[in-house]
């Protein structure tokens, strides 16, 4: 008899490409990054693990590799994709702040506050929230509003890097290293005052896009193989001193604590694109994990399949991680006995990714049906005790 045609078992069909792989595990550590970042502020972790960059860098490599459909259906789907877990936010969180008190009046312009509540649906713009609210005593701190809205930066940006994806690759095939290059020269113009607009959302939105753009458009690069088309010996020579050189300037432009990398976009530029550069450089090709990081293999497909909403709600998490932890300096035997334990990050850090986990069970499935899947509550890529039973078909 001649080969099977059965399809493969489940497990197989499930495993993603060697070098997806890699940029997985790229993914799962942005996510951990930008969570720890978020609760410690401690100035060094955008410098040991620029996150953002790389998330950009990835999501504009998989960008790259869907444009080979036509543009206008890639970027319906991208946003398909991108917008559901957002919607889901600002149902719950516009809904709690008017419930506190939030209303047109209280930016005076009645009517604009309700345009601006449409950049909750199409993000082009920052979306309004309320500034001060109260919270819930014990449970939810003072000024949940700016936290909640605190991450949807990264999808305004991203939402326009998705729009602009099929004139940048344009470009890119035209004219590759100007096109890459380009963000940053504009982040310079930006810095040393060459250019100046009026207003904030604009300016906000170029300065976002002279940040990182540069990194999607890396990303961009290697899946199109730019980067295979320069010696070997380019990257690790040039990397090392666009990363010193953006290190240097935010040394000399006050890089401290509270006054970091994102503080500096022009520095932030430069260094997340040198590292960007190398990690893409690197790329390892696995054929499967290798043996030291197997044990995480479900761990990190579920940091993957649940990208956005972790990164929709950590922040919320973190707050109601803080406002329940600091409920113990009212004990006397805590305050007297075990302060030091109280004022340290890791046990706010080990109930966050509590809270993260309970969001991913309450709020996950909507990343599957904006995708088209089938809702799945905790997607780790774990096959179901059904399918494991199941026996295989012999080869006929």
């Amino acid at each position: 008899m001649g080969e099977s045609t059965l399809p493969p078992p489940p497990e197989q069909r499930k495993r993603p490409p060697a070098r997806d792989r890699y940029f997985d595990l790229l993914r799962a550590i942005a996510l951990f990054r930008v969570v720890l970042y978020h609760l410690t502020g401690w100035a060094w972790l955008p410098v040991v693990f620029p996150s953002m960059g790389v998330m950009f860098a990835l999501a504009g490599n998989l960008m790259a590799r869907s444009l080979k459909r036509p543009p206008l259906q890639v970027v319906r789907s991208r946003l398909r994709r991108l917008l559901p877990p957002l919607w889901l936010l600002g149902a719950i969180g516009v809904t709690g702040m008017v419930l506190q008190g939030w209303s047109p009046n209280d930016d005076g312009h009645p009517g604009w506050w309700w345009i601006h509540l449409g950049f909750w649906i199409l993000p082009l713009s920052d979306p309004p929230y309320a500034e001060g609210l109260p919270g819930i005593h014990g449970i939810l701190g003072e000024g949940w509003g700016g936290e909640l809205a605190g991450p949807l930066w990264y999808i305004r940006a991203y939402l326009w890097y998705v729009l602009l994806s099929p004139f940048l690759l344009k470009a890119l095939r035209a004219l590759p290293w100007t096109t890459i290059l380009a963000p940053i020269a504009l982040s310079a113009a930006f810095e040393f005052g060459y250019l100046n607009l009026p207003g904030e959302r604009i300016p906000s939105a170029l300065t976002d896009f002279s940040t990182f753009g540069a990194c999607w458009i890396l990303g961009m690069a290697h899946q199109e193989g730019v980067l295979k088309r320069l010696p070997r010996y380019v990257v690790p020579s040039l990397a090392p001193g666009v990363a010193g050189l953006g290190l240097w300037y935010a040394l000399t432009h006050g890089f401290k604590q509270g006054h970091d990398l994102d503080d500096i976009p022009f520095a932030q530029s430069l260094w997340s694109f040198a590292t960007v550069l190398l990690l893409l450089h690197v790329s390892p090709s696995w054929t499967e994990w290798p043996r030291w990081l197997r044990p995480f293999d479900r761990l990190v497909t579920l940091l993957n399949s649940r990208a956005v909403t972790i990164y929709l709600w950590h922040n919320i998490c973190i707050l109601i991680a803080a406002t329940l932890w600091d409920q113990l300096w009212q004990f006397d035997v805590m305050y007297l006995h075990f302060s030091w334990l109280l004022e340290s990050s890791w046990p706010v850090l080990a109930i966050t990714w509590m809270f993260i986990g309970s969001c991913i069970v309450w709020f996950g499935w909507v990343e599957d049906i904006a995708a088209k899947r089938k809702p799945r509550i905790w997607p780790d890529g774990s096959v179901p005790k059904s399918r494991k039973s199941r026996p295989r078909a012999r080869r006929a």
